[in-house]
């Protein structure tokens, strides 16, 4: 997009948000099945508003326009940000980034809400869904394990693992392998797949995939034989021609800086299921290493020293050396890790279920562990740059003697497949021996499977929004963030924080009522049960006995959300014969199954129950017949054992401030508000909550969390 004047786009602003506008109206007005909702009007023109006013591309001092909008359930949301986003992209020639947090929102866009869009706009428009490059095959690699690549990659037989707990031979294993490749290569051949694994009849066991999958590190690009057929690079291709990009959460913030969707200060972005910001922001912004497995430091010499002697390049440094310096090293900490593990639970190495975690108070590394990190960041950095100065001669090689650009390719991948497990060794080295006055969240943890215990050591920043704030923000100009559920306890405050926005002067909230009647339609119940819910066992006992005769009145659909698997698993277990039948439970097989077993049931005229947890509480659409009743077993506290919500709530003590009002209480609410969200889907439902925590209504921080919560009838009932 070529710069805008910055003067001339002040002028247009206006002008550009009544033409986005009108593109909604007219949206609104000739596609079938639409209806004209106020609160979708308001949020289309709190959107155009928004988004007409940053300033896009190279400016002095460019203006930025963020708007946090929470729409509830009914409004409509998809429609009154695309159609108004992508008018005015269009308008002022730019493009639309759409994020998601979810897979299900990414299909109704692309299958359902953008060709409906594409039909119904007055000017024509192309879409694509981003992927990261892991979704792709590898052609190069592939070919070399079906035995059509060079000969010369004979030496490169990759251990691929067994997955755990699998009752198949070794054998069986390679051979069911070997049977996937070659029919994968095939519908290459014949053009019947396009090397996306997602658009595969049967997906693939992720071990088997990761043996063939494109990935940054092994890819040579331009350099590379297969690059005018490669699949991600053809996707690229097609996102470089879209004007609108559908992605997700994790692919825009790993994307950060590099080339692979447009730039952030040149598009309009919406953020969908924006609630969900934070904690993918720390998710990308932690680290972990393994500790345990590391056979593949004794392959990395080899590899290292073979590359470099087929192509008679130089590594400049005894990779030997280091490389077993560094596996000391790593196997020094691991058993420091099961001693420090093993004596705070009381364990041992002979014991059962050796499994255990240790979190480092205050973010600080005891002394004994200092030595070990401080040598393993020091020897990851330098082989690191070693493999790193290695690779960029490889590519050098395939420039230079086109002749060699397959044999260099394939070199090039076997030193890509270190690289990520280098990089994650110098991140978190790096990250445990950081020092701040914010500290870190670091943490050791113990895993016990098929008898093999891996060791994994940990490291994360603990305040989400600081990380928003730092790469997000500030790279944006003009952005959307939406969801049904930003507000807590009836204000936007702990979401602003959490994501970064608080205090920002572009920012601007609204809140966008549901359509619905809630006060007509439903109604929310609180069981005043006898036992104290803080007392675990004796309100558990006590809850499932009232769930019981409640599940009992069931005649169509209904939802039972717990807050952990003990809780769920003491329902399922104290389930009378005769409703047996009538319950499906969450984890007994695939969600897609699940609910399709729910749905068959409840058209048959049969009672159906599904028992689930916390992501049954979120992005369940279940309208009415299918869900009459939402039962929630106990408010959904966090369980305090998260090592980061451990160190945040350490650090805030520490600061003088109240982690369970400034965080627990918030993070509850939210939770809350998605799961009585479950009740309501459509203008026609009428559904019921029955809440069996009395501290909702008896305590200050419950009727906190009841003032955020939809309008419904609300009653009490003793137990």
């Amino acid at each position: 997009m070529t710069s805008e004047n910055p003067a001339a786009a002040a002028l247009a602003a206006p002008t550009h948000a009544r033409h986005a506008l009108a593109a909604f109206d007219a949206v609104v007005n000739s596609t079938t099945g639409f209806r004209a909702r106020p609160g979708q009007h308001a949020m289309a023109e709190c959107v155009a508003n928004t988004l007409a006013r940053a300033d896009l591309g190279e400016h002095p001092t460019p203006t930025k326009a963020i708007a946090v909008i929470q729409a509830g359930t009914g409004v409509g949301k998809s429609a009154a940000y695309a159609s108004t986003a992508i008018a005015l992209a269009l308008e002022r020639k730019t493009r639309v980034l759409i994020s998601t947090a979810t897979v299900a929102l990414q299909e109704q866009l692309m299958t359902k809400d953008l060709p409906a869009l594409a039909q119904s706009m007055g000017t024509p428009f192309a879409y694509a869904l981003a992927k990261g490059r892991g979704r792709y095959v590898c052609k190069l690699k592939l070919e070399r394990l079906v035995g059509v690549g060079s000969a010369e990659d004979d030496m490169f037989d990759e251990d691929l693992p067994q997955p755990k707990g699998s009752a198949l031979s070794q054998e069986a294993i390679e051979e069911r392998r070997q049977s996937l490749y070659e029919s994968m290569a095939h519908k290459l051949a014949v053009a019947s797949w396009d090397g996306d694994r997602d658009t595969l009849a049967d997906q693939p066991d992720p071990r088997d995939w990761s043996a063939v999958a494109a990935e940054r590190h092994t890819c040579t690009a331009r350099h590379c034989p297969r690059y005018k057929d490669c699949s991600y690079y053809n996707a690229r291709t097609q996102l470089a021609e879209a004007n609108v990009i559908v992605a997700n959460h994790d692919l825009v913030l790993a994307s950060l800086g590099m080339k692979t969707l447009p730039d952030l200060d040149n598009c309009l972005v919406v953020f969908d299921e924006g609630h969900h910001l934070p904690a993918v922001a720390l998710d990308q912004f932690g680290s972990s290493m393994d500790l345990s497995n590391l056979r593949w430091l004794d392959k990395l010499p080899k590899t290292m020293n073979e590359v470099a002697g087929k192509l008679a390049l130089h590594t400049g440094e005894d990779v030997q050396t280091v490389a077993s310096q560094l596996k000391a090293a790593l196997t020094s900490l691991a058993r420091m890790a099961m001693d420090l593990v093993w004596a705070q639970t009381g364990k041992n190495a002979r014991g059962e279920g050796n499994d255990g975690t240790v979190r480092f108070a205050h973010g600080v590394l005891p002394e004994p562990l200092l030595e070990p990190v401080t040598q393993i960041h020091a020897q990851t950095s330098g082989l690191s740059k070693v493999l790193e100065a290695l690779g960029v001669d490889v590519k050098a090689v395939a420039k230079d003697d086109p002749s060699q650009a397959v044999l260099c390719a394939q070199l090039y991948a076997q030193l890509g497949g270190l690289a990520p497990r280098l990089a994650s060794l110098v991140s978190t080295s790096q990250l445990l021996l950081e020092h701040g006055e914010q500290p870190l969240a670091k943490w050791l943890k113990v895993e016990s499977e098929s008898g093999f215990l891996t060791v994994t050591a940990y490291a994360c920043p603990i305040v989400p929004g600081d990380l928003l704030r730092q790469f997000l923000w500030s790279q944006v100009r003009g952005a959307i963030v939406t969801s049904a559920s930003l507000t807590s306890c009836g204000s936007f405050d702990y979401f602003l924080k959490e994501a970064g926005l608080s205090n920002n002067p572009h920012v601007t909230a609204l809140e966008v009522d549901s359509p619905f009647d809630y006060a007509r339609q439903g109604s929310m119940t609180v069981v005043i049960t006898q036992a104290d819910p803080k007392n675990a066992d004796a309100y558990t006992a006590e809850m499932v006995r009232a769930l019981m005769n409640d599940i009992e009145q069931v005649q169509r659909g209904a939802l039972v959300l717990f807050t952990s698997r003990a809780q769920m698993r003491a329902a399922t277990e104290a389930l009378p014969g005769h409703l047996l039948d009538m319950v499906l439970v969450q984890g007994t097989q695939s969600r897609t199954r699940l609910l399709a077993a729910h749905a068959a049931r409840v058209e048959s005229g049969m009672p159906s129950v599904l028992f689930g947890l916390q992501s049954f509480g979120e992005g369940l659409d279940l309208p009415g017949a299918l869900c009459e009743t939402v039962f929630i077993a106990k408010l959904p506290f966090a369980p305090p054992s998260d090592p980061v919500d451990e160190a945040r709530a350490e650090w805030l003590k520490r600061v003088g401030r109240d982690p369970f009002n400034e965080l627990v209480i918030p993070a509850t609410g939210v939770k809350l508000l998605q799961w009585t969200g479950r009740a309501i889907r459509t203008e026609d439902d009428h559904a019921r909550v029955i809440c069996y925590d009395k501290r909702l209504v008896q305590t200050a921080y419950g009727r906190r969390m009841l003032s955020g919560l939809p309008a419904y009838r609300l009653d009490q009932r003793n137990n």
